[in-house]
């Protein structure tokens, strides 16, 4: 373990001794190049005398070319990483021009560099300095002070050049700064009298920075925070924070924000794992997600985020919704719905897909991005698409101030509180929830459709407490989970507004317990999947008695007429469908549309309870990352 490794050097590390300055990076390594291994692992170096060293998240495209460049210069590359090129060129580059400044070296080595990227830079040769960068991959600056903290903003410093390559042909030292927007100060910052536009801490105050590329990593220490743009140069050095970049776009200033999210959301409290503490928060967390949104005695919903641009979707040609993972099945759990309330034709695409497609978008479309994070590479790239070609965007995320968040033109935030765990759960249902609710919205002055909305409205009143009653099935899943943990694939089949749910349990049990899990449309049994079925392989059906229940009925006498043995999930007191199979899971009766986010609960608790009993990690699955800032 890491741990003892440095303790075993404590005597050479001086624990004990008292610093006025400190300067540490680390990083929780996702691989993307190289296993993960000691070899691998961050911090990378330039070399064995580390006179530079850096932490990076995300990946470097061009890291080959750059890889034969500095090998033909002499350096010795010691991990199969992507990220060792940056510490080796950054160090080419400093060979090359002695008198830059830590972040003219920085700066510099960005503008070589291709991919997503945020990186944090240490240096022996500039001791007591720290230096940061985005593109494309999130980042933030948590600012802890002795003093309190009222300044409300720090104004960005411009390089005289726009370009950071032009460096090598301008003049050497330190370049001028543009005068920016003066805002409002405290004791606790001062703009310096030589009008460099630093943010420094006043005298004999204590202050600690913290480079994080999610904000719940640094809750425990502090909540204001700014969210760097992408070329944002951050640099702390002897205590003063100051942030630049290369040109001049974006805005002049860098709101510090604080946070509401409190210490105890991130722990895990009396639960053994995040994931199981978000399972069982979802009754609360869809509270969250409607609260100030629904008045339920006067049937009235409003999105604050997207009101003002209401009336434009209303004249807009389609809907497209497009994102990744859990959230693309949160669109197609809610696409049904948005074509019923709407009228107009919804289409629901894979982020990655469409961007290999190159997709015709016109001006009068209106494009939702679905992401937890807000900083889904994919999605972030198929958003700027849309937004080139005059499409209105919408975003709905889970995480404020994410890039998706400020790039689009309006949004809803879903309000779900922070999602720790890799295997997104309470998220996906109170993202299905905001897609409801703007079909609501867009439906209010439908007269013919007023019984429906009505209906649906009631039903979203008694969602907190049904899923509670679903929650009461988790020693029963845990039954049935005994049986299936060492089955090798587990196929999920379902129609209408449940084919959603079948995608997303599969992709839980792909995720968490690395069985082969497939979330089959009951209408296709016959076109394929049928042939699977016998004695041996588990299957799992979802019938509620909706509209497509005779359907559903179909499917299940064709499986059970193969020697299939499925488990059902059911209506509260359908005795008649329960005959069967030896287990069924019964789900409080509501509204159809409203099905899908009861009936996803069990796959949860399912997926949770398979990957305890084979021994997997439940929060952090192999190979996975929360959030996906990579193509």
């Amino acid at each position: 373990m890491l741990e003892d490794k440095i303790l075993s050097k404590a005597e050479e590390l001086n624990f004990d001794g008292i610093q006025t300055q400190h300067v540490g990076i680390a990083h929780t390594r996702w691989a993307t190049h190289g296993a993960p291994g000691d070899l691998n692992c961050h911090p990378h170096r330039s070399g064995e005398d580390n006179k530079f060293v850096v932490v990076h998240n995300g990946i470097i495209t061009n890291y080959k070319e750059i890889k034969q460049f500095l090998m033909t210069k002499g350096f010795v590359f010691e991990s199969e990483t992507d990220t060792e090129c940056i510490a080796k060129l950054i160090q080419h580059i400093r060979g090359q021009n002695v008198s830059y400044t830590f972040r003219q070296l920085v700066e510099q080595t960005m503008s070589q560099l291709e991919g997503a990227f945020a990186c944090v830079f240490k240096s022996t040769l500039y001791p007591g300095e720290c230096v940061a960068t985005r593109k494309g991959s999130p980042l933030l600056v948590g600012i802890k002070a002795e003093g309190g903290l009222e300044s409300d903003s720090i104004p960005v410093q411009f390089n005289l050049e726009d370009n950071p390559k032009s460096y090598l042909h301008g003049a050497v030292g330190d370049c001028p700064q543009s005068p920016g927007p003066r805002k409002k100060t405290s004791a606790m910052f001062r703009i310096d009298s030589d009008q460099t536009e630093e943010i420094h801490p006043c005298d004999g105050d204590a202050v600690e920075y913290f480079f994080a590329s999610d904000a719940s990593a640094i809750i425990e220490h502090t909540n204001r925070v700014i969210f760097l743009e992408d070329d944002d140069v951050a640099s702390v050095k002897l205590g003063v924070l100051s942030i630049h970049r290369p040109n001049k776009e974006g805005e002049l200033a860098r709101e510090i924000t604080t946070l509401k999210m409190e210490i105890q959301q991130i722990m895990k409290g009396n639960f053994s794992s995040f994931m199981q503490k978000e399972i069982f928060e979802q009754p609360e967390s869809v509270v969250n997600t409607m609260r100030g949104r629904i008045n339920f005695e006067l049937e009235q919903v409003t999105l604050g985020g997207i009101k003002a641009y209401v009336p434009e979707i209303k004249r807009c040609r389609r809907l497209l919704m497009i994102a990744c993972g859990t959230s693309y099945h949160s669109c197609i759990a809610s696409r049904q719905l948005l074509e019923e309330l709407t009228e107009l034709p919804v289409m629901v695409d894979l982020a990655s897909d469409f961007l290999d497609r190159s997709t015709p978008i016109f001006r009068d479309d209106v494009c939702f991005f679905i992401s937890q994070s807000g900083e889904t590479a994919d999605t972030l790239g198929a958003l700027r698409y849309c937004k080139s070609r005059g499409a209105l965007i919408i975003g709905i995320t889970n995480t404020v101030g994410s890039t998706i968040c400020r790039e689009s033109h309006s949004g809803v935030h879903i309000n779900a509180g922070p999602e720790i765990g890799v295997a997104s759960t309470k998220a996906y249902t109170s993202q299905v929830l905001c897609l409801i609710m703007f079909a609501l919205v867009m439906c209010e002055d439908r007269i013919s459709l007023q019984p429906r909305r009505s209906e649906i409205i009631q039903g979203l009143k008694q969602l907190p407490d049904q899923i509670g009653k679903v929650l009461e099935l988790d020693d029963k899943v845990l039954t049935i989970a005994k049986e299936l943990y060492e089955k090798r694939s587990l196929l999920i089949m379902g129609r209408g507004f449940n084919f959603a749910t079948c995608l997303e349990g599969a992709l839980k049990v792909k995720e968490l317990t690395y069985m082969h899990s497939e979330g089959i449309q009951a209408g296709e049994l016959k076109h394929g999947p049928l042939a699977l079925v016998d004695s041996t392989v588990p299957i799992l059906m979802i019938l509620m008695r909706d509209h497509v229940f005779t359907k559903c009925m179909n499917a299940l006498e064709q499986v059970t007429a193969r020697d299939g043995k499925p488990i059902l999930i059911i209506e509260e007191g359908d005795t008649e469908t329960a005959k069967f199979s030896k287990h069924s899971l019964e789900i409080p009766r509501s509204v159809d549309a409203l099905q899908g986010i009861l009936t996803v609960i069990p796959m949860q608790l399912l997926s949770y309870h398979l990957a305890v009993l084979r021994d997997c990690n439940v929060d952090c699955p192999r190979n996975l990352a929360k959030s996906v800032t990579v193509e």
